[in-house]
């Protein structure tokens, strides 16, 4: 079974400007590419869950947002990085219930039948409360990110990441 760190995407990955689903606006924090590095290079699988409720209020639709996560998987593998998989929630969360969308653990466990992951030793960082819910439902360890440099606040945390 493999070791996974999950990753939120806005407000971890890159900075919240508020429904990112343009290459134009997508800005990386601080170590967040290091930090997607550093699990390469210890083996770890690195997977964005991401909830996305501005398809569902049609502020863009999911090729768009597919087309984003390819420049990102791009802009990584530019450096020598990955991500090993990208899970997102598109509903909103007046839609009605669905098993997506953060609080609830959805992505997660479908992202450890899907790669064979042991939650019990994975680790996710968010940056809001239902992350860190959604992570405590699934059984995995979580770090709530208010800011710095993703890769310090991982390695403070006991991430496995040198």
């Amino acid at each position: 079974m493999h070791r996974a760190i999950f990753f939120d995407r806005d407000g971890v990955l890159n900075v919240n400007h508020g429904y990112v689903h343009r290459w134009e606006v997508f800005e990386w924090i601080e170590g967040a590419r290091e930090a997607i590095q550093a699990a390469n290079d210890q083996g770890i699988l690195a997977v964005v869950v991401t909830n996305q409720s501005g398809i569902a209020q049609g502020m863009y639709d999911e090729a768009t947002f597919h087309h984003l996560m390819d420049r990102v998987r791009q802009n990584l593998a530019e450096g020598g990085a990955h991500l090993d998989a990208v899970y997102f929630c598109p509903h909103h969360p007046d839609e009605g219930p669905c098993d997506c969308r953060k609080p609830k653990p959805g992505m997660i466990l479908q992202a450890a039948r899907e790669h064979d992951i042991d939650l019990s030793k994975s680790i996710l960082i968010g940056d809001s409360d239902t992350d860190i819910e959604a992570a405590s439902a699934a059984g995995v360890r979580s770090v709530l990110f208010t800011g710095g440099n993703v890769l310090k606040v991982l390695q403070e945390a006991g991430a496995y990441l040198p």
